[in-house]
């Protein structure tokens, strides 16, 4: 007897599906044969999954069997076949009722001992049971490819606690290609659950899932967590609670309003780190469409804490200047998101940038300009999203004192070029801002005023990036930092004073024509913020004054 049940495969943050077929032959010598281009973890499944059979009390007669995992051309990696294989097994033996895991997905690793373990990428297997049932309801054909992003909503029909296969399968299954929904283990059933239009049940045990689908037991339906946290979620840091750097706190609403790169250059202790780590807590809340897609990046890579949903803060990766390539782009024999796709829809922090190694930087070229990081194998082509806002700090020179007038400086000239000229050209034209920090005076630690609170920052952002909203309504901009091309021209119109001002600026320093793009973006964020159509004089001076590295050029 052949049996056939639904699992998936990951590519980058997207599932795609695999039909798990195995043939039970009771002739000839026993044999479990596994092929479909399985990785080290899957030829394993075997070993766990006949531990896990024997812990439940059950056993397989005697057999010939062979497992395929198709299509056999695509690579299969991780644990998470051990489930659909242990079903399938089962059905093809006859153990358990023939066409009951029809229309079912499985995910989950099983312990020697029978129990259900969490698996990483829930969340896409259950984006891409959604849609098969979708294009079952249709009519159509499953999809073996990954379709993107898709959108999430909370969850919001009701269902009994306990549901039976046969209760389920009287509603909503058949023999016509209709999904049912999707059992996973218990830990992952919250995060399954976030996906309108499928059914999610977790389970502890693999014997609870065999009485599932015998008929004679109960799972019950997942229900979604939700962004518990509610809109913008609680943040440990506010910008209250930074004295002075006025200059720096408006350059960080500039960059928030705009999601424009930003560099902080400044002496030690000047509070570069303490101002990069309230920078999230002026950002406006993610919407669920976003909270999806950060929550994807999180699953595929084994970072979702047990029984969490969506994320609902905007992500803060501040990785160590040692990271590797592969770190922060992503890859690796068993590819995972880097650091610059789990700082998506968040901010990327690079402390002590001139620290990191040079060709780990020069990855990031492609990301920051894209918003995607794509990796290229032998076997496969995978696609992260990367749509972050880059925040580096580092100091002027490698003692850190060049701008403090309270030190002195011991760099000399040439020590000064050479640590400058770790950060290429091409890197830092990608960064918007280059703002200084310079060390705090001692009247402003010790004031009692307390400085601009984020909720202020966060209003006067949030009004910024509605008006970009509806300015950039049916394109392909979200913020001004991705304006360019047609829409540049459109949106950042100079009178004859601005583009006489402007192109003086141009000529006296040197500027290249990917920074002349960058000071018409970060313009057209002031004037948003100044609640300014047309692009000013003063706003384009503001951003030039933004941009302390073109004017060293001088």
């Amino acid at each position: 007897m052949i049996a056939r049940v639904a699992c998936a495969a990951l590519q980058g943050v997207d599932a795609t599906r695999v039909d798990l077929e195995v043939d039970f032959a009771r002739q000839g010598m026993p044999a479990f044969t596994l092929v479909g281009l399985a990785e080290g973890a899957v030829r394993e499944a075997r070993e766990r999954v006949m531990a896990a059979l024997r812990a439940v009390g059950l056993r397989l007669p005697p057999a010939r069997i062979t497992v395929n995992l198709a299509p056999a051309d695509r690579r299969k990696g991780g644990s998470g076949y051990d489930l659909p294989l242990a079903v399938a097994l089962l059905e093809a033996a006859g153990i358990i009722p023939e066409g009951s895991t029809r229309g079912w997905f499985f995910a989950g690793e099983l312990s020697l001992a029978g129990e259900l373990k969490p698996v990483p990428g829930i969340l896409p297997v259950a984006i891409l049971a959604r849609d098969e049932a979708a294009r079952a309801a249709a009519g159509q054909p499953p999809k073996a490819h990954p379709e993107g992003v898709s959108s999430c909503a909370r969850q919001t029909d009701a269902q009994p606690a306990g549901v039976r296969p046969a209760d389920t399968r009287s509603a909503t299954a058949g023999h016509d290609g209709t999904i049912r929904g999707i059992i996973v283990p218990k830990v992952n059933a919250a995060e399954a659950a976030v996906v309108d239009g499928i059914a999610a049940y977790g389970a502890s045990t693999l014997g609870e899932v065999v009485a599932f689908l015998a008929g004679e037991g109960d799972l019950v339906r997942a229900v979604p967590p939700g962004m518990a946290q509610g809109a913008g979620g609680v943040h440990l840091y506010d910008f209250a609670e930074v004295k002075g750097q006025e200059h720096a706190k408006r350059a960080i609403e500039i960059a928030a309003a705009g999601a424009h790169n930003l560099l902080f250059i400044g002496p030690p202790g000047s509070g570069k780190t303490m101002l990069a780590q309230r920078i999230p807590s002026v950002l406006p809340p993610l919407t669920p469409a976003d909270a999806l897609e950060v929550t994807k990046v999180y699953s595929v890579a084994g970072l979702l804490d047990a029984g969490q949903g969506l994320v609902s803060q905007r992500p803060f990766r501040a990785p160590h200047h040692t990271v590797s390539e592969v770190g922060l782009a992503g890859g690796g024999a068993y590819p995972r998101p880097g650091e610059v796709s789990l700082a998506h829809r968040g901010v990327l922090f690079l402390d002590e940038l001139p620290e990191f190694r040079k060709t780990a930087l020069e990855v990031l070229r492609q990301p920051l300009e894209d918003g995607v990081v794509t990796i290229s194998r032998a076997m496969q082509t995978l696609t992260y999203p990367a749509d972050c806002m880059l925040v580096a700090a580092m100091n002027p020179c490698p003692c850190g004192y060049a701008t403090d007038a309270t030190h002195a400086c011991t760099c000399s000239t040439m020590q000064v070029q050479r640590y400058r000229a770790r950060l290429s050209g091409p890197l830092l034209d990608r960064i918007d801002l280059h703002v200084e920090v310079p060390a705090v005076p001692w009247e402003d630690l010790r004031s009692v005023k307390g400085g601009t609170s984020s909720a202020e920052m966060r209003e006067r952002i949030m009004a910024a990036r509605a008006v970009q909203t509806a300015r950039f309504a049916g394109t392909h901009c979200r913020t001004n930092a991705d304006l360019g091309g047609a829409l540049l021209e459109e949106h950042c119109r100079l009178g004859t004073p601005e583009h006489t001002f402007l192109g003086k600026a141009v000529h006296s320093l040197a500027l290249s024509a990917r920074a002349y793009t960058r000071i018409l973006r970060i313009a057209r964020t002031i004037a948003d913020l100044d609640g300014s159509e047309p692009l000013q004089v003063r706003h384009l001076a503001e951003a030039i004054n933004c941009r302390v590295l073109d004017r060293e050029r001088m």
